[in-house]
């Protein structure tokens, strides 16, 4: 058995290094390597992928976000209503641009924003949502547009785990997550399900006006070269990323199938373990498994991690600490009662790999030790 890595991305590039050498080739070649064709040709095709009508690509996923928030004219001060659980990056951008993080609980069974703990969030000074598609399971979109509707608010969506998930309204209508609220963002670190070879992002709307905006903040306010018309930044993807991407693209379903199918592999090893909770998945929402996260009950997380690093099984923790705790927000009042679910969960989950190339071999020996841990 080959040696079992969280993320395998160098197998993954072997099936298909021929594809991706001759699209960097031809990068290399045409020597555009900002803008150009292929950062163009990329920008369509995910469009017509993520079903919105306009695609901004960018530097990374926070600048995604950024540059979202800039675009909406969010003002210091204003109120963002994000979870705690989740990577930092969501609510950095959210003190980086002096605004505000209103931190709301999450559901514990699907470790997404909790739509009654935003109800309760909300307040006079309140301007966004971010909900976060955590792990690659979609937040409660349905609900979270409808308050949002109700309450004039922008909904931001934190896809950067979750490309090519699809959620299912309740009128038997499929978006792709991503494509539903005011603005989308993703990231193409190349961990994620659709990952480059360095850094990447983009940016999704179906506002016409607000397309505008977001590309001129991308482009230092720019609409036209010299001409800056609002303050804005230097954020884009490259062609060669861009060229690799667009490679990836193609292969993108079939890669959440395979994490499908290892997660599948997973969910029926651990079916009859009581101190394992498996990945929830509703009808509502696809699960494209950016992370496999279980919840331990009863079971030392630390002992059980040493255990599996013992035994040449990568794990982690995502995430140790949430936001809510970390120092950056010390001088913030925060109310810990109302994120109780976040605390539970921070102390309980374990991610185990996930990713396209797992075999069974690996899988099995996984999974056999876990299950015998505690016999």
């Amino acid at each position: 058995m080959k040696g079992i890595q969280m993320v395998d991305t160098k197998s993954q590039y072997l099936k298909i290094k021929a594809e991706v050498d001759a699209a960097i080739f031809s990068v290399l070649d045409s020597a555009v390597y900002i803008g150009g064709k292929t950062v163009q040709q990329f920008s369509e095709s995910l469009n017509e992928y993520v079903g919105s009508k306009h695609t901004i690509t960018c530097a990374n996923g926070t600048d995604a976000l950024q540059i979202a928030m800039m675009a909406l004219g969010l003002e210091p001060g204003d109120e963002v209503i994000t979870p705690s659980f989740t990577y930092i990056a969501t609510t950095e951008v959210v003190a980086l641009l002096r605004l505000k993080p209103v931190f709301v609980d999450v559901n514990p069974i699907t470790f997404c924003i909790d739509p009654e703990a935003v109800r309760k969030a909300i307040t006079p000074k309140t301007k966004a949502i971010v909900p976060v598609h955590l792990y690659g399971y979609a937040a409660p979109m349905e609900e979270i547009m409808a308050i949002a509707e109700e309450h004039n608010l922008y909904v931001i969506e934190d896809n950067a785990q979750a490309i090519g998930c699809d959620y299912t309204f309740s009128n038997g209508v499929t978006k792709k997550t991503g494509s539903i609220g005011h603005i989308g963002c993703t990231s193409f670190y190349p961990s994620k399900n659709l990952g480059a070879y360095g850094d990447g992002g983009a940016i999704f709307t179906n506002d016409t006006a607000l397309a505008e905006r977001l590309k001129m903040i991308a482009n230092h306010g720019q609409k036209v070269r010299y001409l800056h018309e609002m303050v804005g930044c230097n954020s884009r993807l490259d062609a060669i990323q861009a060229a690799i991407l667009n490679i990836k693209l193609k292969h993108l379903d079939a890669y959440n199938q395979a994490r499908q199918e290892a997660a599948a592999y997973y969910n029926n090893a651990f079916a009859n373990i009581e101190w394992i909770t498996t990945p929830f998945i509703d009808s509502y929402s696809t699960h494209v498994f950016h992370q496999y996260t279980l919840v331990l009950n009863g079971v030392n997380r630390d002992e059980l991690a040493a255990h599996l690093t013992e035994k040449g099984i990568p794990n982690m923790v995502y995430y140790p600490v949430p936001g809510h705790k970390q120092k950056m927000f010390e001088g913030l009042y925060i109310d810990e009662t109302n994120l109780t679910n976040t605390n539970w969960l921070t102390e309980r989950v374990i991610s185990l790999p996930i990713h396209t190339e797992l075999e069974i071999e690996q899988l099995e020996y996984i999974t056999s030790a876990i299950i015998n841990y505690k016999k």
